[in-house]
């Protein structure tokens, strides 16, 4: 997309770290970029530290913005994945108060031993799998990364993340299938 010389003028001045047109780029971008945020979490203060957030990465990688493209776009880009990020903190820290209030209501904690014994379970079945199946799942469960994340790191296709990813949770189901059967 083409700018005039006013917009050139601010991508410039926002890709040479000036301050000014980033407060700029908030006032002309915040209203549409926290719609889209909005649209995407469905809850407003999630959207806006969403917005706040995505403008801070943004901040941050100004040097490398193409200062001859319309900001809309990148901001548009970044606002999504940092959207994803926000719903994914959100979600976790809803776990962990659902995990809180559950083990407020427990009177003992299982016997070590039990746990001992299920950690090597988990151990064992994820020693049989095979090492691409076992590295999707490390960097999904372990390192919370998302399937295009670990696409890109592997420099591979999405689709083969996702199948690897299926068939790896398949076989860790059946290699565990011991362990959630009740006895």
């Amino acid at each position: 997309m083409t700018m005039n010389e006013t917009g050139r003028a601010l991508a410039r001045r926002f890709r040479a770290g000036d301050e000014t047109a980033l407060a700029e780029l908030y006032a002309g971008y915040a209203a549409r970029l926290h719609a889209t945020a909005l649209r995407l979490l469905g809850d407003p203060d999630l959207a806006a530290e969403a917005v706040q957030r995505a403008l801070v990465r943004a901040w941050r990688a100004a040097p490398e913005f193409d200062e001859e493209r319309d900001p809309l776009p990148w901001l548009y880009a970044i606002v999504r994945r940092t959207a994803r990020d926000v719903h994914r903190d959100a979600r976790r820290a809803a776990v962990g108060r659902v995990a809180l209030d559950e083990a407020a209501h427990l009177t003992a904690e299982p016997p070590c031993l039990e746990r001992e014994w299920l950690g090597l379970q988990v151990r064992r079945a994820l020693a049989l799998l095979h090492p691409d199946e076992r590295g999707v799942l490390r960097m999904a469960y372990y390192d919370d990364m998302t399937q295009a994340e670990i696409a890109r790191e592997l420099g591979l296709p999405l689709g083969t993340v996702k199948s690897r990813t299926a068939r790896a949770q398949r076989r860790i189901a059946a290699l565990l299938r011991h362990v959630t059967e009740p006895v």
